[in-house]
């Protein structure tokens, strides 16, 4: 049975079913496929871009810097780690070799399509009530076409299966902003973006 034909019956089957995935060329150069992780029944889902450098190398989403700015979001926005569900549009890096060194490279809009029948695959066995849509990789994955955060930012949309969407920065741009002030105020507001989400979430 190929990959497009799966029907995974729990998260670690998927997981596993992730990790033989050949739908898309990022496979061949990645270390290895990084699953979503979190509660299995979770009322939301925070979707971001993809595994960077260290999510590669550790085979889980949200580690390193970005994962301990998150992390950090989380317990201010007073919302349990433990409760939601982390996970990325394109499920492996995707990069630019510099010498030793392995940069960021964008997913492009095929990435994203034939990676999105993984995360409908997690929301169909997560089944959670809101989704946050960190940055415009994980909003053209999750409505099917680029819209700015911008545009979205700031309300709930509703998706056609119902799902509420919240759409908020992602973690990688909070971390690239030098001035301190700018960078608490952004920051502010992604915590607020988590709020509402969280809110949403809780009914």
């Amino acid at each position: 049975m190929s990959d497009a034909e799966v029907e995974a019956a729990s998260l670690a089957a998927l997981a596993q079913a992730e990790a033989a995935c050949t739908r898309c060329p990022l496979y061949r150069d990645a270390t290895q496929v990084v699953p979503g992780e979190g509660h299995r029944q979770a009322r939301m889902m925070v979707v971001g871009e993809q595994p960077g450098d260290r999510e590669d190398l550790a085979g889980r989403p949200f580690v390193g810097p970005a994962g301990r700015l998150f992390d950090a979001a989380l317990a201010e926005a007073e919302i349990p780690s433990d409760r939601v569900f982390v996970t990325n549009a394109v499920k492996h890096f995707k990069f630019e070799r510099r010498g030793k060194r392995r940069l960021h490279s964008r997913p492009n809009a095929g990435d994203i399509d034939r990676c999105n029948w993984w995360l409908g695959q997690e929301r169909k066995l997560v089944a959670p009530a809101v989704l946050v849509a960190m940055g415009a990789t994980a909003v053209r994955s999750l409505l099917g076409k680029p819209a700015s955060i911008s545009s979205l930012r700031g309300e709930a949309i509703r998706l056609e299966d119902g799902t509420q969407m919240v759409a908020t920065v992602h973690l990688s741009y909070l971390l690239r902003i030098r001035d301190a002030d700018a960078r608490e105020s952004e920051r502010a507001g992604f915590i607020a973006d988590l709020r509402r989400g969280w809110g949403l979430a809780k009914g």
